[in-house]
């Protein structure tokens, strides 16, 4: 445990580093602290600070940069937001993709880092399916919505099914799980499956994935990554920013992340190195759940350095969640 002391200079060499990206020496913790100790008494703290590994010492300076632990430590106990530092904006209740796009462009313009948001789950009931062989493990499954809407997608099987296995498992489907959320009718299947035949349980798992929404790269909408560039973070390091600019292309990762979110109530922050999650050193994420109709259906965050202000980051993400949480759930006549 720290004592009150090596918090507050803590919390300084933090705030002083973020803002000006330069390893703080003693004396200008000295003067950012307020604190009137000697610069041999910092240097004692700075010492225990990077003994319990929350600062760190670079190579071509004497002075100290904070670690992902410092920083853990710093936005969990030690951040303060105030709440009048960003203007509010307006999303205008459109449909829904271009409210996502909207949004994903407004985190990124006011962070001047990549905004990036979840699409809204669709809610995936099904009224209606169907599987058609087209050729040896090759099927057609046609979904059919409620509301008429029509979803068709080739899967691959395991082993060639008849179009009379295929008929089966579709009456199956329909006698038993019309009318339910695909979530539903996965959580069934995993205790119903054991007693069904193994080809045609592993053509209801693939139809089941099939309903349950779009792939990455339609669920995660991207803008801003250029902004990275004018970062010196990662412009020193073109690794860390090949790696980012690979994240943002596959979007897998992120479509994770940001599920890892949705599972939260609030702003959440991931610091990079912490996790597999947020896999690169150099990266950070604030994120928030979004809302319709008081249902959370998506995520939505900013993705930028691990020297970013989180502070006015964790108002702008808060702030955009708001605002497409509104924009959706004023439009009631929208299905996810």
């Amino acid at each position: 445990m720290l004592d009150a002391r090596a918090k507050l200079l803590l919390k300084a060499l933090v705030e002083r580093y973020i803002e000006d990206g330069q390893p703080v020496g003693s004396r200008t913790l000295s003067r950012a602290s307020g604190l009137e100790l000697s610069p041999a008494t910092i240097r004692n703290v700075m010492a225990d600070l990077e003994e319990l590994g929350l600062i760190a010492s670079p190579h071509t300076s004497a002075g100290r940069i904070p670690t992902a632990k410092g920083y853990r430590l710093f936005v969990d106990t030690m951040l303060t937001v105030q709440r009048d530092r960003i203007t509010p904006h307006s999303l205008a209740a459109e449909q829904p993709q271009k409210v996502i796009a909207n949004a994903a462009n407004l985190l990124s313009s006011l962070s001047q880092f990549v905004g990036v948001v979840m699409a809204p789950r669709r809610a995936s009931v099904f009224r209606h399916i169907e599987f058609l062989r087209l050729s040896e493990r090759r099927v057609l499954v046609i979904l059919v919505s409620p509301e008429g809407d029509v979803q068709n997608r080739v899967i691959f099987v395991q082993s060639d099914l008849s179009q009379t296995q295929l008929t089966e498992a579709a009456n199956y489907l329909n006698s038993h799980y019309s009318g339910l959320a695909m979530e539903q009718v996965r959580e069934s299947l995993k205790t119903e499956v054991a007693m069904l035949q193994g080809e045609i349980a592993d053509l209801m798992q693939a139809a089941v994935q099939v309903g349950g929404g779009a792939d990455a790269q339609d669920a995660v909408v991207i803008s801003g990554e250029r902004n990275l560039l004018a970062v010196s973070d990662f412009s020193k390091d073109m690794g860390n920013l090949r790696r980012a600019f690979d994240m943002f292309e596959q979007k897998t990762q992120l479509l994770r992340l940001l599920d890892v979110s949705s599972q939260a109530e609030g702003v959440r922050i991931f610091i990079g190195g912490e996790s597999q999650v947020v896999p690169f050193e150099e990266l950070s994420v604030v994120s928030a759940p979004y809302e319709v109709d008081g249902q959370v259906v998506g995520t939505l965050g900013v993705i930028g350095p691990m020297r970013m202000p989180y502070d006015k980051m964790i108002q702008i993400v808060d702030i955009t969640s708001r605002l497409v949480s509104n924009a959706l759930s004023h439009r009631t006549e929208n299905k996810f």
